[in-house]
């Protein structure tokens, strides 16, 4: 088990990477605790959770909402929750965010952690203190920066993921190398079918390569008024097709990596060898590049990418590759982008 720890101005965070879901309660407060989870999740390890009141939500991306959040919240005070109180998060990215928010916003703000049970949330949508919900489909339009206590991430708990689950947890794994580490973007190629036959050891490692990536961007950037706006990588096309076409967020950000490498191509930051290479992983790792079935809603994608948190004016922060394992971000113009 190795500790990654995160210090930000809303305080300290740490992540437990390769360790026992069955030692939560060496993490847990000596004080009344409240388990967030989801259906999916509860009916896998539910006799393994600590002995505490816990609330379920719907799986998937449509229980990320403010209504949700606030039925957690009037359950917290139903249960006679107070400021004292800690809130445990147990499953994938959306319990993650909804849990981390509801904490948040409840009694202006309760600690919490999480016990990531997905590989997306393992390698990034659990750390880095985001805390967000969707407002009429835009991802997290509502949101708080607040570190949880812990992460704590078992890749026993990834046994029981369904496929496409994984897939998308592989997105992630490549955009992390795109950002910061051509060395590691050479391990994933190598390891690409040991990834996909859900290889234990190359699993931990990715994870927390990913991790220790995510967390030294975090800790110099915590509100995104700069460096830690490079994690948006392929995030911003991504979205924006994730909320017209309905597909995982994993196989959203894989169409945005492409679509990100060829405007970098466009912009003379990218080789046509590099972006070769990003587009054979892609789909060695049976990860989308294109939306062709989707052509027909062109227009309402671009237009849902326009209302994206990092439009300002007529321009959007977007993030472009310089060459494997560098990034930079630039305005570009919103014509421009329609273009691309």
């Amino acid at each position: 088990m190795e500790r990654v720890k995160i210090k930000t101005t809303t305080g300290e965070s740490e992540v437990l990477c390769d360790e026992k879901f069955e030692n939560i309660g060496k993490y847990l407060p000596d004080t009344s605790v409240f388990i967030i989870t989801d259906k999916n999740v509860e009916t896998h390890y539910k006799k393994r959770f600590p002995e505490y009141p816990v609330y379920s939500v719907k799986p998937g991306e449509k229980s990320k909402t403010v209504q949700v959040a606030a039925d957690i919240c009037k359950w917290l005070l139903e249960m006679g929750a107070d400021r004292k109180s800690f809130l445990l998060g147990i499953g994938g990215g959306v319990v993650c965010d909804i849990a981390g928010f509801a904490a948040s916003v409840f009694m202006r703000g309760i600690d919490f952690g999480f016990v990531a049970t997905s590989l997306l949330a393992q390698v990034d949508a659990s750390v880095g203190g985001k805390n967000g919900v969707n407002l009429d489909g835009y991802k997290n339009i509502v949101g708080t920066f607040n570190q949880p206590k812990f992460v704590l991430c078992d890749a026993n708990m990834l046994k029981t993921l369904p496929k496409e689950e994984f897939i998308n947890g592989f997105a992630e794994i490549v955009k992390h190398a795109l950002i910061a580490d051509a060395d590691m973007f050479d391990y994933i190629v190598k390891n690409a079918d040991e990834m996909r036959s859900c290889n234990k050891k190359v699993l931990e490692y990715l994870v927390l390569k990913s991790v220790k990536i995510k967390a030294e961007i975090v800790m110099a950037d915590e509100r995104e008024k700069n460096v830690r706006r490079k994690l948006n990588l392929g995030h911003t096309w991504g979205h924006a097709i994730e909320k017209v076409a309905g597909i995982s967020h994993g196989k959203a950000v894989s169409i945005g990596l492409a679509y990100a490498a060829l405007v970098s191509l466009e912009k003379q930051l990218l080789s046509k060898k590099d972006l070769d290479r990003i587009v054979s992983l892609l789909k060695t790792l049976e990860l989308p590049i294109s939306f062709r079935e989707y052509t027909s809603e062109a227009t309402i994608i671009f237009n849902a990418m326009i209302k994206d948190k990092k439009k300002t004016d007529d321009s959007i922060d977007f993030v472009l590759m310089k060459g494997i394992g560098s990034v930079v971000v630039e305005k570009i113009q919103i014509n421009e982008l329609k273009n691309y």
